[in-house]
């Protein structure tokens, strides 16, 4: 398939010697906003998930970032494994608590590094980096942190790439914690893992999927799959357009949150969605996949496209007055992510059912 070309101008634009920049005021870098560690690991993510996408000439673009972004991480490693986040513009690390999500997306992406790479200098520096960072993985307490670490696992699982004799061990705990929280707060109206929808809600019945692959354990593919009927109904429109819970108060039985939608909530349903489909085959999930990829091209309660693909940028979010013109590190990151999955997912799947999934939580 010929697909359009992807431009990475926006992501260079944010990137300079030392990182990805946080923060943009329109598509200019807001340099004293600093960095995150969390984009520097989505922006490993977004390097290797593009390298197999792109022309043989782009692949540099991808390698030079690639190593800067892995650089960073190898910079704000602390000697226990776990990763400063917030890094100011002159490179001191700010005040904060460790982040168990930080831990979580950095080792997913030093697991892609590790199974992805070619056994050269780059995979040395992010299997040491993973070696050390995974002795902090017992520690977490974030479910999204769980989440992010089961997938890594689980990869590092399948592909034999590593003598940890703990991974196993370690989706086991995290996938039953998991399953503890759905089984502790869901009700027949609230099938959920927590009181409240909060940020990045896809990635708990993503990191369940993964696990399952794994442990091919009938309950967790169970409680994956009814959270995430759940949570598609949640984010779907009586019109059928993806609605993302928004952050200006979240969803909770009572509540829910229209704006400020985020792109990246939009992704992360679509990442658990084409897991769903690869694991099911069912048009569900499927038809989730198209419509959250059209939220990005303009199917969106703003009427707009949320895209620059000129600039390969992408806008902050929607709010009640429209498009937040700011195309910062996040939502740029998540744009590229959901093009590559998106594209993979096309390029893979061998047809689908045509029964969409039963569920009593549909368009609710």
């Amino acid at each position: 398939m010929n697909w359009p070309t992807v431009n990475f101008s926006h992501l260079r634009r944010l990137s300079d010697d030392t990182g990805l920049m946080e923060h943009a005021l329109g598509m200019i870098p807001r340099r004293k906003e600093g960095y995150s560690t969390d984009d520097q690991a989505r922006g490993i993510w977004v390097c290797l998930e593009w390298m197999d996408l792109v022309a043989e000439d782009d692949k540099p673009i991808l390698y030079e970032l690639l190593d800067t972004y892995l650089s960073f991480l190898l910079g704000v490693q602390k000697e226990d494994g776990h990763f400063h986040n917030n890094i100011a513009f002159d490179r001191t690390p700010e005040d904060e608590t460790p982040s168990d999500d930080c831990l979580g997306r950095c080792l997913w992406a030093l697991a892609l590094a590790v199974v992805m790479l070619p056994d050269d200098g780059r995979r040395i520096a992010a299997e040491t980096m993973l070696v050390k960072a995974l002795d902090r993985a017992p520690d977490m307490t974030s479910p999204r942190g769980w989440a992010y670490a089961m997938a890594a696992a689980s990869l590092l699982q399948q592909q034999q790439v590593t003598e940890r004799s703990n991974l196993m061990l370690l989706i086991q705990r995290w996938s039953q914690r998991l399953a503890e929280m759905y089984r502790y707060h869901a009700e027949p109206s609230w099938r959920w893992y927590e009181p409240k929808l909060t940020y990045s809600n896809g990635l708990l019945p993503w990191g369940l999927m993964c696990a399952y692959e794994v442990l091919q354990q009938d309950d967790l593919i169970d409680t994956a799959l009814t959270s995430l009927d759940f949570l598609i109904s949640m984010s779907t429109t009586d019109r059928g357009r993806i609605r993302p819970i928004g952050n200006n108060g979240w969803c909770t039985r009572r509540s829910k949150a229209q704006w400020d939608q985020q792109p990246i909530d939009v992704f992360k349903l679509l990442l658990a969605a084409a897991k769903a489909h690869a694991l099911t085959g069912e048009a569900w999930y499927a038809d989730t996949v198209e419509r959250c990829r059209a939220w990005y091209y303009g199917d969106n309660d703003a009427g707009t496209p949320m895209v620059d693909e000129s600039e390969g940028a992408c806008f902050d979010g929607i709010g009640l007055d429209g498009l937040n013109r700011n195309q910062g590190a996040e939502a740029t990151l998540s744009y590229l992510l959901m093009e590559a999955v998106w594209r993979k997912w096309v390029s893979q799947m061998n047809g689908s059912s045509q029964v969409a999934r039963p569920s009593s939580v549909l368009m609710a």
